[in-house]
């Protein structure tokens, strides 16, 4: 691993292994999540793969530059995200490129999480911010704004959070007084308002998650990267997902169960006709791969990470892409 890169990546030997043992040594694999470049580099340096990768964050590039400096025309980086990825592949000087492997971590890289300005982490005293890309509405307005309800389904449809109706009903009180203006004010909200000693994971998590995604428009973003994985993998191709909470888990399980023609699915409103079934992923994975003793204690970050795989079969999508554009 190069030394600038600060960051270890979840389930990386499992991801490795798998190109390995399904042949992927050629054609191109897509780093959808691209972070401090960690997969990217061990791709690069454990493989004779071309790598594209993907991130809407700005403050990447200074990474992805650097593996741009030493892996010249092997790297390629796109600050885009997943819904943006069809487009990238669709254009003529990509579309005729292999993909032979697609790789998602949807977790949070440390380079948000540290940063308190990006106002991610609960742990660091920084403004309600949360916005991957820099752009769009900040966690400060949706604090500061939305109704008891919306925060509540929020907090309860992205966090699973049970006590959502409470934490929502003392943040539109005490932001009544004066504005909540800063993570750790929010936290502090959020940890008053659930019942109960403290555990190991901080009572602030699930909210904050929820926040982030739905700032983010995560879920929608998952399904349109899910489904270009079906469309430009090619025969033999596989598709590696880690993730870190059940939401994203059921979305992609439910996503590979669809491909394998099951039909209880998050993002069945992008199917066709139910005639039109058939196999286009195999799932090599039957129960997600979990991070062993060993690598939790090295990396605390990756304790509730779940690794599912896919292999692409020789059959058509069976999703309709233009539904997601």
């Amino acid at each position: 691993m190069n030394n600038f890169l600060e960051h270890v990546p979840v389930l990386l030997d499992e991801i490795l292994e798998n190109l390995k043992k399904y042949k992927i040594t050629n054609g191109v694999i897509i780093d959808a999540t691209f972070g401090l470049g960690g997969y990217s580099s061990a791709i690069l340096e454990n493989t004779n793969c071309d790598v594209y990768g993907f991130d809407r964050d700005p403050e990447v590039l200074k990474y992805a530059n650097k593996l741009k400096e030493k892996y010249k025309n092997r790297f390629k980086f796109f600050q885009k995200k997943f819904s943006e990825i069809d487009d990238i592949l669709s254009e003529p000087n990509h579309a005729k490129k292999k993909i032979r492997a697609m790789i998602f971590d949807l977790g949070v890289s440390n380079l948000q999480l540290t940063k308190k300005n990006r106002g991610f982490s609960f742990k660091l005293d920084g403004p309600l911010d949360m916005r991957m890309s820099k752009d769009g509405i900040k966690a400060f307005e949706v604090i500061n704004n939305y109704s008891a309800e919306m925060l509540s389904n929020i907090f309860y449809n992205f966090g699973d959070e049970v006590f959502s109706r409470r934490i929502a009903r003392n943040i539109v009180k005490l932001r009544g007084i004066t504005p909540i203006t800063s993570t750790l004010e929010l936290a502090d909200i959020i940890r008053k308002s659930i019942p109960g000693k403290n555990k190991k994971i901080d009572k602030a998590t699930k909210s904050f998650q929820a926040i982030r995604m739905f700032i983010n428009d995560e879920i929608t973003e998952l399904n349109k990267g899910l489904i270009a994985s079906e469309k430009f993998l090619t025969y033999g191709g596989i598709l590696c997902v880690v993730s870190f909470h059940s939401k994203e888990d059921r979305i992609v399980k439910n996503f590979l169960n669809e491909c394998q023609g099951k039909s209880k699915l998050v993002i069945s409103k992008f199917l066709p006709p139910k005639e039109n079934l058939r196999k286009s992923f195999e799932i090599i994975t039957k129960k997600p791969v979990l991070p062993s003793d060993d690598e939790i204690k090295i990396n605390h970050k990756a304790r509730s990470a779940k690794l599912r795989i896919a292999k692409r079969t020789k059959f058509s999508p069976i999703f309709k892409h233009e539904a997601a554009a």
